[in-house]
């Protein structure tokens, strides 16, 4: 439950969503990542490494590049656990609704 409480938590952040959304298409550097985002190469860096530790990205030094692409592991057991979570809440909803049919 650690691993999705570090996925959740990265989740969370709008900037961490978009760097995720860009590594949905291709893997990038830093640099070209940081194209995208009003913000310092040290700041989209430290946003690559909340990423990195919750396993939803991962990295790959070439040359003096480090290239991040998307690690779809951690982001299958959230969807998992999110499936699961909503299935229960539903199927209560739907003995409520039958119950009070009766």
């Amino acid at each position: 439950m650690a691993g999705l409480d570090l996925v959740f938590g990265a989740l969370a952040d709008p900037t961490r969503r978009a760097i995720l959304a860009s590594l949905r298409r291709t893997e990038a550097p830093v640099h070209a990542l940081a194209g995208d985002f009003a913000m310092s190469r040290p700041a989209v860096s430290k946003h690559l490494a909340v990423l990195r530790g919750a396993g939803l990205v991962k990295e790959e030094r070439r040359g003096r590049e480090n290239f991040y692409a998307l690690e779809r592991g951690a982001m299958e057991d959230a969807r998992a656990w999110l499936a699961g979570f909503w299935r229960e809440r539903l199927a209560a909803l739907k003995h409520l609704a039958e119950e009070s049919d009766e």
